[in-house]
């Protein structure tokens, strides 16, 4: 259901987003493009950016000024150029993605007497540290402060929230779980999947009784390459030697190594980058989540389950998934890398027919998420 709620012109937040994100291709890229463009329709936006995003990418208005080079995270004059943005447009509130930019948020906050928004996507400390990142404390440290010092913080996980409540010592009123979202508000028609399935048994040569497991990612990224490490090497083996257990596997995404590419993997197809990634989620019956780490929501879980699709996923890679709203569609397996656990959990959904919640929906559509957003910043 839709929260029904009232255009705000009173509140102009300038969104400061220091990296690429226009056109929205991966995960991370989407869910700023997907907040900002629903958020406008409750606010108004202003987006400041770097050069290398693409303005007619979105409804609302784009400003390329940040510079691509890594030193524009350390570039003061960039001050006196929001400053003088915030003067213009009369901005209200400044929104960072991140903690990065928090020493440049602070002082704006301080001499534009704007109010600040951090939209925390992970607890980036901890992130780091999960990848083995040897400077994570000092990172941690610096994203606390920038924590304290918020007027407003979303978050896209109950967990991240908690844990800057409890060791940030952030206050619970300045707190919202903003999570990834999802743009369609119902299960789609039986007819739509139906076709999509068709369409990648047509492609991949795909018997009527196989089962289509699916996993996508950006594979440049370690814990997806990782996780699809654990899918070749470890769960298809048993998979494939499971007696009348007929499936084949669909892998998409950049990034995908030589070594993998290159050879053969029974029942596994490398499709790598596709355009139109939405088929192979309407057209798929079991979405595979090995990862352990990397921290934050796995937006590709967010959109399977909201494509009604069984995922089979880590615990660590579930994190902001409420369980009482996905009618059982979501398994969890604990993070001790019991393949045979995983394997088994793939074959037992498998003859299952449940459908997610309207819930689901409700809890996950960006329309939704946004107008609490809005109604919170204002209230």
């Amino acid at each position: 259901m839709f929260f029904v709620g009232m255009f705000n012109s009173k509140i102009n937040v300038l969104s400061l987003v220091s990296y690429n994100f226009l056109p929205a291709k991966m995960g991370g890229q989407k869910g700023i493009a997907s907040f900002n463009d629903s958020f406008s329709k409750q606010v108004n936006i202003i987006c400041v950016t770097t050069k290398s995003n693409d303005p007619k990418a979105a409804d609302y208005e784009v400003l390329n000024i940040l510079s691509d080079s890594p030193l524009r995270y350390m570039n003061i004059f960039y001050f006196f150029t929001l400053r003088n943005i915030i003067k213009q447009k009369n901005i209200t509130h400044l929104q960072i993605e991140h903690p990065y930019y928090g020493w440049l948020a602070l002082l704006v906050k301080r001499f534009c007497k704007v109010k600040l928004i951090l939209h925390s996507h992970n607890i980036e400390g901890l992130r780091f540290k999960s990848t083995g990142k040897w400077w994570w404390r000092i990172l941690l440290g610096y994203e606390k402060i920038v924590h304290r010092k918020s007027d407003h913080l979303f978050f896209v996980t109950d967990e991240d929230r908690a844990y800057s409540i409890e060791n940030f010592k952030v206050d619970p009123a300045k707190c919202l779980t903003t999570p990834y979202g999802i743009d369609w508000q119902h299960a789609l028609p039986a007819d739509e999947k139906s076709t999509a399935k068709k369409i990648l048994n047509e492609k991949y040569n795909i018997a009527e009784n196989e089962l289509v497991l699916f996993f996508n990612g950006s594979f440049n990224h370690k814990p997806n390459l990782d996780a699809l490490y654990f899918i070749l090497d470890s769960l298809n083996p048993i998979l494939a030697g499971t007696k009348d257990f007929k499936y084949k596997i669909l892998i998409c995404g950049k990034g995908i190594p030589a070594d993998i590419t290159d050879k053969k993997h029974p029942n596994i197809y490398i499709a790598g980058f596709v355009d139109d990634i939405s088929v192979y989620f309407k057209g798929a019956d079991i979405f595979l989540n090995p990862v352990s780490t990397g921290g934050g929501i796995k937006t590709k879980l967010v959109e399977a389950l909201g494509y009604d699709l069984f995922v089979v996923s880590l615990k660590d890679g579930a994190i902001g998934i409420p369980a009482g709203i996905t009618n059982s569609k979501l398994i969890v397996i604990e993070d001790d890398n019991d393949v045979q656990a995983f394997a088994n959990a793939v074959i037992t959904v498998s003859g299952k027919e449940l459908h997610i919640p309207g819930a689901y929906f409700d809890y996950f559509y960006w329309g939704n998420i946004t107008q609490k957003a809005a109604d919170f910043i204002s209230s």
